[in-house]
């Protein structure tokens, strides 16, 4: 045998290695084919949604928070060759900033393209706001409008903490820095201050509905007083146009606002930017589970207790009163 001749045990170390090489090639061609399909069904995705006339339908639905991904949503639609969008709105409210970000970017997509909106189970407090930027609401006999009015709640322990013999002190810049705060009795210069921030808020928001909807001092006073309506109730009360559902919301886009008949209704929602991508997408997933914690430490704090004032500013949402 020549000296110079591999030796049994290298070759098979050599087509050991061969083998493995050719396995994670095929792995490494699989993951990109995986990503070339995922892609292209995201970009097939985006231009069926932006390519062609459509109804866009967007669901405003659980706490508006005017959260960037709505905006943008909103905002793509506006930039789509949609002739027309269609909201679907199923929520008791939100953040009063994010509801009025949320109206104010509807307005700017009604400058450019009809927008009529259809309201689920509810529409009140944050989300009437956001269903006022449409140029028609819908409603079902037994859908729930109105809630306009504000009401900042907090609690305030400072009786108990005096049963318990335990006393807060703070040094403070001014008196009403970090009023109220619920561990010390609450000041009449910080309820008037809490008052006047509550004032503000509700005069704009009877303005807007009073503009959005056309009523006069009287009407508006009829609406205004923090309750709520059925669909069937504010109809003569001016809080919606029509009673009806999507059907009846498309066929007023055609007849009124000359949208084609039978265009493709399509759904406008966020995107995922590991969707379509095996592990990647199951990570996003556990991702998205995780912030629910941050969602659960808002409730446990207030953040969505009530038409209340919070860590996250002004909230305007609809809930059962106690007892009820």
């Amino acid at each position: 045998m020549s000296l110079n001749a591999p030796n049994a045990d290298y070759l098979v170390e050599r087509r050991r290695l061969l083998r493995q090489a050719r396995f994670w090639r095929l792995v490494a061609f699989a993951i990109l084919a995986l990503i070339v399909v995922g892609l292209g069904a995201r970009f097939a995705g985006l231009n069926n949604n932006a390519a062609k006339p459509h109804i866009a339908r967007l669901a405003i639905g659980g706490l508006i928070t005017g959260d960037a991904q709505t905006l943008k949503l909103i905002r793509d639609i506006a930039k789509s060759s949609a002739s027309a969008a269609l909201l679907t709105i199923d929520s008791p409210g939100g953040t009063t900033a994010g509801s009025e970000e949320v109206y104010d970017e509807l307005r700017l997509l009604a400058a450019k393209k009809p927008v009529v909106a259809v309201v689920g189970n509810m529409a009140a407090s944050g989300a009437y706001i956001a269903a006022l930027g449409a140029d028609r609401i819908f409603a079902r006999g037994n859908s729930i409008v109105g809630s306009i009015g504000v009401l900042v709640e907090f609690p305030n322990v400072s009786g108990l903490l005096d049963k318990l013999g335990v006393k807060l002190e703070s040094i403070k810049s001014s008196p009403l820095k970090a009023s109220p705060n619920g561990l010390e009795p609450t000041s009449e210069a910080a309820r008037a201050a809490i008052a006047a921030l509550v004032d503000d808020s509700y005069g704009w928001f009877k303005g807007l509905v009073r503009d959005r909807r056309h009523l006069s001092d009287e009407e508006l006073a009829a609406v205004s007083d923090g309750r709520i309506f059925t669909g069937r109730q504010g109809l003569p009360l001016k809080l919606i146009d029509a009673l009806g559902g999507e059907s009846e919301a498309i066929a007023w886009l055609e007849k009124e606002k000359g949208v084609a008949h039978d265009l493709p209704v399509r759904d406008w929602k966020p995107e995922n930017k590991f969707s379509g991508f095996g592990l990647f997408g199951a990570a996003s997933a556990l991702a998205g589970l995780a912030g629910l914690d941050n969602v659960a430490g808002a409730l446990r704090h207030g953040g969505v207790s009530g038409d209340s004032a919070s860590p996250q500013g002004l909230v305007s949402v609809w809930r059962m009163p106690d007892g009820e």
